[in-house]
């Protein structure tokens, strides 16, 4: 029984998957960071491979999550009407339980699967009234466990959820919805006004889980949770049993505001509250990748660590900037928009034996392609209608291959006017602006499109002052080969170009592609 399991799983590598949250492209050391320090992180790239043109599948959370779950462009979903903001607090599950995930592409193949940290893709069908059980979730997506920040930790209900219930949830005193003017929502953790924006608590009752909440532990918690989780598994193979192969989905808040890391790592950075969680981040990773040593199976491992969207400049973000810390780099705009700073992001890949350690790729992916790039790894076969939009990057992983293995992209920033296409080295947007952020006064949370330019010193040829200037091209087009920090709109120059990328993105548009 035993040889048979252990022959059945040979060679099947574990993975666990990191999906940081809004972490933008210059948020580490191995990507410039100076004023934050990240060497857990950096020692994944020097011993794995960083990707420099690496893309998530939305500028936004939700779509994002649906992105890389899926394997399917956000343009894509709620039957061609696309997803393009983040999920409300009474949202269904967004993904078809019938769709193919990336957790099922795992479990097809004998694998334990756990979802651990942050969902914001939905619970329940149709309306979510927040009564247990939340199902449909995780657990009908292909993942075996959950447990979680049911949407994000800036807005309500401000407990945990594991598998389908509320943890610490009580039937003599449930959860309760009581809307936007709530007079008697229950009590939830004090912060200050630097830790930025948090959403006032809009639930009653279910005292006890609230009070396990605290905005100061989510990190530690969710951190705790995974390694517990690593290390059951891989404890039965050690051990000598018939153990599993394992995927972990592990999508931290960091560094999502309220910017609220664990009192160890409070002050310790030289970019704010911000850059404090950073470090916490990569605390996060160095617990995992110990975990992983100490149960004996690191050198079966694939790490891919990456972000769902890029970094923001809301309160915290702008402090960091006046600290002289570039969220972004120098890459032009910002979390929500569809310029490079809001999609282009971290990606590293970590696989001893296979991936050749201190290597750099600048092959062109999104976090659509690792739906195609596991099932290559552990050997299961996808449709053409399952793999859609997914690329297999594998051959990028392990190797240097000469040509391009993905040729064009679809971005989707918060506004569907602003839904664009990279092909090649051109990148084409339909609009003046982003399509995301608007915010510029001091008072604003949700900074954003040109302004964001006057903070970080980021120039383009369309914006003046923080604005859009008078006369500017209607649309834009902008070769990311030779100007990737997109300071000159060539919109004008080049009409045959942009012919052929609307006509390219008007056949995405209209599901013909």
């Amino acid at each position: 029984m035993f040889l048979a399991a252990a022959n059945l799983f040979a060679g099947k590598p574990n993975v666990v998957l990191i999906f940081a949250d809004d972490l933008g492209y210059g948020d580490l050391g191995c990507y410039g960071a100076t004023k934050v320090q990240t060497p857990n992180i950096d020692r994944l790239a020097a011993e794995g491979k960083k990707f420099t043109d690496a893309h998530s599948a939305s500028a936004v959370c939700t779509p994002s999550r649906y992105g890389l779950l899926t394997g399917q462009y956000p343009l894509r979903a709620a039957n061609g009407k696309g997803l393009w903001g983040p999920a409300p607090t009474a949202s269904g599950l967004l993904i078809d339980i019938d769709m193919l995930t990336i957790a099922d592409v795992f479990k097809d193949q004998g694998y334990d699967t756990a979802a651990i940290g942050k969902w914001h893709l939905g619970f329940g069908a149709g309306k979510n009234d927040w009564q247990e059980p939340l199902s449909p979730g995780p657990q009908d997506l292909g993942f075996d466990y959950y447990f979680g920040m049911p949407i994000v930790n800036s807005a309500p209900p401000y407990v945990y959820v594991e598998n389908d219930r509320i943890v610490g949830s009580d039937p003599n005193d449930p959860l309760v919805y009581l809307g936007r003017n709530a007079k008697k929502a229950t009590p939830i953790t004090p912060i200050p006004p630097e830790a930025a924006q948090r959403t006032a608590n809009i639930f009653g009752g279910a005292v006890e889980a609230h009070k396990l909440f605290n905005d100061y532990e989510v990190g530690t918690t969710i951190t705790n949770k995974a390694t517990d989780w690593i290390e059951s598994r891989a404890g039965s193979t050690a051990s000598g049993q018939a153990g599993k192969p394992f995927f972990l989905y592990l999508a931290t808040t960091n560094v999502h505001h309220p910017f609220t890391p664990a009192k160890q790592f409070q002050g310790t950075s030289q970019a704010g509250p911000y850059g404090d969680f950073v470090h916490e981040l990569d605390w996060i990773v160095g617990e995992v990748r110990k975990s992983l040593e100490a149960s004996g199976v690191a050198d079966n491992t694939v790490i891919i660590f990456t972000s769902d969207n890029g970094g923001m400049f809301n309160l915290g973000g702008r402090q960091a900037a006046q600290l002289g810390h570039k969220i972004n780099g120098d890459l032009l705009g910002s979390k929500f928009g569809v310029w490079e700073g809001g999609h282009r992001v971290p990606f590293i890949a970590w696989w001893p034996g296979k991936i050749e350690a201190g290597t750099v790729s600048d092959q062109l992916l999104n976090s659509v392609d690792l739906l195609a790039t596991f099932a290559t790894i552990v050997g299961r076969e996808l449709t053409a209608e399952e793999q859609q939009d997914s690329i297999n990057m594998l051959p990028a992983l392990t190797g240097n291959p000469e040509q391009p293995l993905r040729t064009e992209m679809i971005m989707t920033p918060n506004k569907p006017s602003h839904a664009s296409i990279r092909i090649g080295k051109w990148m084409y947007i339909p609009a003046q602006s982003d399509g995301g952020f608007k915010g510029s006064k001091p008072h604003q949370h949700a900074w954003g499109g040109p302004a964001v330019t006057t903070l970080v010193g980021t120039p383009n040829s369309d914006i003046v002052n923080g604005k859009i200037k008078k006369g500017a091209p209607r649309g834009q087009l902008y070769d990311l080969e030779a100007d990737r920090n997109q300071t000159q709109n060539l919109y004008n120059q080049y009409p045959e170009v942009v012919a052929q990328m609307e006509a390219r993105l008007r056949e995405y548009k209209s599901g013909k592609q």
